[in-house]
């Protein structure tokens, strides 16, 4: 065996530079979709809220929201979350999400994997049965509930915020789709809901589309921001805007899902589960269609096959909105740690996407 490989044996850490920055993260996956979750490294956020960390956090290190979701560290679909505090002592802890274009306001699949990792790593203390979580996200406050049998995680159900809709069968011109049908509700964060059925597109929701459904879901929320004006959150102006586009199918699984969800967000992502904050405000369009009632579940699954399943639980006055109050559930696992370090002599060290 010649030295050098006996050193490659026995040499297995590598100890940086005092001066490079080290950021240490736990990964997971909700239905496919990612989510890196910072436990350690990342500089103090200042605020009295989740939505004044979130700006804190916007002006001051937005550099490393791309260190860690951009490549060479991430990739154009990588996804991420900070913890903070809660925005009261009834709260158990804030978070605050992280994609390529910036921070969304709710993001459902994070909140099942978080749940998942918080009993994973005992920040909670942990019984059989159910295991209630009350995390303060940028669009409120959102009650989890994650099942545990035999000390293993077997799901995570959570209570969205009120959840609206805003306008059925909307209609908007889109360059090279003509004219385009869809529903704009709020699950957490706006999306225009268009459904293949009311509409004649040349694609599908599989894994063949994937270019397409991005160029076109792209094309369908840049029209609907410019032309519908009621992007409005009735209580706080942040969350006034268009998150994604939601294309909905009939699945074509024989498994007894009900439907198929491809949502394109933030700029250009395609997520690989069904949507959380999606799937919430489908609850909310199907009951408004009179389609869904208390006691119903809907299965809806992704364009990695990934279910999640939707219900009501309960309706509200939310401003001038009757909202419902929707539950979604999933599950999610842990595919590694990581110590990413960043060389400030790096040329790319604040990172950079490719597509």
């Amino acid at each position: 065996m010649t030295n050098t490989y006996q050193n490659i044996l026995s040499k297995t850490d590598f100890k940086p530079n005092k001066n490079w920055l080290q950021i240490k993260t736990i990964d997971m996956h909700t239905g496919g979709e990612p989510l890196r979750v910072i436990v350690d490294g990342f500089p103090e956020l200042k605020g009295n809220s989740v939505l004044e960390y979130r700006k804190y956090c916007l002006k001051n290190f937005d550099h490393l929201r791309t260190v860690l979701m951009f490549e060479p560290r991430g990739h154009a679909d990588m996804y991420g979350c900070i913890l903070t505090p809660p925005n009261d002592d009834e709260g158990d802890f804030g978070i605050i999400f992280l994609h390529n274009e910036g921070y969304s306001t709710m993001c459902g699949h994070a909140i099942i994997a978080i749940s998942t990792l918080a009993v994973e790593m005992n920040w909670i203390a942990v019984k059989e049965g159910e295991n209630i979580l009350k995390i303060d996200a940028p669009c409120g406050r959102i009650t989890s509930f994650t099942q545990v049998e035999k000390g293993q995680v077997t799901s995570v159900k959570f209570h969205c915020v009120p959840s609206f809709v805003v306008g059925l069968d909307r209609k908007v011109q889109v360059n090279g789709l003509g004219e385009v049908t869809y529903d704009l509700a709020y699950g957490g964060a706006f999306y225009a809901y268009v459904d293949l059925a009311k509409n004649n597109f040349d694609f599908n929701l599989k894994p063949e589309s994937y270019r397409s459904l991005i160029t076109k879901g792209m094309d369908i929320k840049h029209a609907v921001m410019e032309n519908d004006k009621e992007i409005l959150h009735p209580f706080e102006e942040d969350l006034s805007f268009l998150y994604g586009t939601i294309f909905i199918d009939n699945s074509k699984q024989e498994n007894g899902v009900d439907s198929r969800n491809v949502c394109v967000f933030a700029e250009g992502e395609v997520d690989r589960c069904p949507t959380g904050s999606g799937v919430s405000g489908r609850m909310a369009i199907h009951k408004a269609r009179n389609e869904i009632n208390y006691g119903d579940k809907m299965t809806i699954e992704s364009i990695t096959d990934s279910v999640f399943t939707g219900s009501i639980l309960s309706e509200e006055n939310y401003g001038p909105f009757k909202a419902v109050i929707p539950q979604v559930e999933g599950t999610a696992y842990i595919t590694g740690m990581h110590t990413f370090v960043i060389d400030p002599n790096d040329p790319m060290k604040d990172g950079f996407i490719l597509r």
